[in-house]
């Protein structure tokens, strides 16, 4: 591995190469201060995210860690795994911001810092929740649209609210709103994808008029307005009309941006390219996904895609496919990407064959003399259970009696707990505590050995999970979102939404982002 300056990464953001930054620090340790474009791949879990972010082998590569051994341990995997081109910010995050660079606080800041730059450079609409209840209760002829995930809008959301997930905003409008004297108003959870959403609707030039709901439900919860939970209200199926009108829209929207189609062998041409990076993304809606879709690609939903780029795409330059059997959603996310900054974006107007979800694509394997099954682990008699799932799987069920910790962090956290007889590694389906088997066996003299399928199959055999608490660790693994925390979340809601707010000078300061106005 070769050391870089902090200056000498600085200029690799610029130089048009393909580039992954991975910081390999827990996710609640990386929500508190990282460089701006880097993916955060915990070491925890190594093996298990890296290869679908950063699935070419010659890839450049840069880790990053607080200088506390965490780039060596991950050098090591990602070596063994064929990855020949790494590096490392030498001294760390410490090192960076020695340098005078900026840092960044919180998670998908370059997609939440490009929601900020679009309301400020396009003039995007937007009204409270208090105007917002005013227009209800005086029956104003409108609509609400949720732009999240059905889940999302199920646990939580805005009286009358339709959930129309963001890429299916343009396509779905038609026929959800047939008459153009409905004000359209379009919400989140917050602000990054109420924004986008609205401005996707306006730039296809719906004759509407559009707003975006400031806020969004965090706003309409702050503003002391009675939310709605487990709706199920969502859009219905797209009719001939409605899909011929999305597709007149979009089309000039892919003219406005240069948004390119593609065909079935430009694409298979571009899979023979080992010179260059190749996402395919599916970005219809995840149902759709897994009745059929191109092999090789991943499930993508657009809005979300927007939203959290560095979770599906960790290799900076790459080539980027959308696939979409109805065109008006992968244009639509074409264009908010290109305007992102990533410039090889481009549409395959199709859908595909192969069904359901894609085989985990893990690093390595586990050590093959270590694995028990439930049979095996009932007849221990002196035991001790470790279960590396994330904390919150932790305490909404685990193996009774198991122990919490984190599995970057074992050297930590075994010597907390006084290991007696056989240590046993658990995990959700036990993938992660069969890699994390060798690394237990150097930290202790006790047998190490870890429970095949894990967690999902000791639920499947019927046998009951535990909800008692034993942490041998501090949940760092997770940032959790303003309305997830402990106590009253209004504190929390307003940090998160003024944090947002002020993303837009942060960047400005750091200067590495290449966000395009419309």
């Amino acid at each position: 591995m070769r050391p870089l300056t902090p200056v000498a990464v600085k200029a690799m953001l610029s130089d048009g190469e393909e580039l992954a930054l991975i910081d390999l620090r827990e996710e609640l340790t990386f929500s508190q201060n990282h460089l701006l474009w880097a993916r955060n791949v915990p070491l925890s879990r190594l093996e298990l995210r890296f290869a679908r972010l950063v699935p070419r082998l010659t890839t450049r590569i840069v880790l990053c860690d607080d200088n506390d051994g965490l780039v060596a341990r991950a050098a090591e995997i990602l070596t063994r795994a064929g990855y020949t081109n790494l590096s490392y910010l030498d001294g760390g995050i410490a090192a960076w911001i020695k340098a005078g660079l900026i840092t960044f606080s919180g998670m998908h800041v370059p997609s939440k810092a490009f929601g900020e730059f679009i309301e400020h450079h396009s003039g995007t609409p937007s009204i409270s929740a208090d105007e917002l209840n005013a227009m209800m209760r005086a029956n104003t002829d409108m609509v609400v649209l949720d732009s999240r995930p059905f889940d999302e809008y199920s646990r939580v959301s805005i009286p009358t609210g339709i959930n129309v997930p963001g890429a299916e905003l343009v396509l779905r409008v038609h026929d959800i709103v047939p008459s153009p004297a409905t004000t359209i108003v379009v919400n989140c959870a917050g602000r990054t994808r109420s924004i986008i959403g609205a401005q996707s609707l306006i730039n296809a030039g719906v004759p509407n008029k559009v707003v975006a709901l400031r806020n969004g439900t965090m706003g309409w919860h702050l503003a002391g307005l009675t939310t709605d939970h487990g709706k199920s209200t969502r859009a219905p199926n797209v009719t001939g009309a409605g899909l011929a009108w999305a597709k007149a829209a979009t089309e000039n929207v892919a003219r406005k941006f240069n948004v390119q189609r593609i065909d079935r062998a430009t694409l298979d041409r571009w899979r023979a390219d080992t010179t260059r990076t190749l996402y395919i993304f599916d970005v219809r809606d995840p149902t759709e996904y897994e009745a059929g879709h191109k092999p090789g690609a991943l499930s993508a939903p657009g809005g979300q895609l927007v939203q959290a780029t560095d979770l599906y795409a960790g290799t900076l330059g790459a080539r980027i496919v959308l696939c979409d059997d109805k065109e008006a959603r992968a244009v639509m996310t074409a264009s908010w990407l290109k305007q992102m900054g990533w410039k090889d974006v481009s549409v395959l107007p199709e859908a595909g064959v192969e069904t359901g979800q894609p085989a985990a694509n893990v690093l390595g394997a586990a050590p093959a003399d270590a694995a028990i099954d439930i049979s095996a682990l009932m007849d221990i008699d002196d035991i001790t259970i470790v279960d590396l799932s994330t904390s919150p799987q932790y305490r909404r069920g685990h193996l009774p009696g198991a122990w919490f910790a984190i599995r970057g962090r074992l050297a930590l956290a075994l010597p907390k707990i006084a290991v007696r007889g056989t240590l046993v590694l658990t995990s959700e389906d036990g993938v992660l505590a069969g890699f994390a088997v060798e690394e237990a066996r150097a930290l202790t003299k006790a047998p190490v050995r870890y429970l095949k399928g894990g967690n999902a199959a000791w639920a499947a055999a019927g046998i009951p999970l535990s909800t008692d608490v034993k942490m041998a660790d501090e949940p760092l693994d997770v940032w959790l979102k303003p309305y997830e925390r402990a106590g009253d979340p209004k504190n929390a809601m307003n940090e998160y939404l003024s944090w947002e707010v002020d993303l837009l000078e942060r960047i400005k300061q750091d200067g590495t982002t290449n966000f395009v106005r419309a």
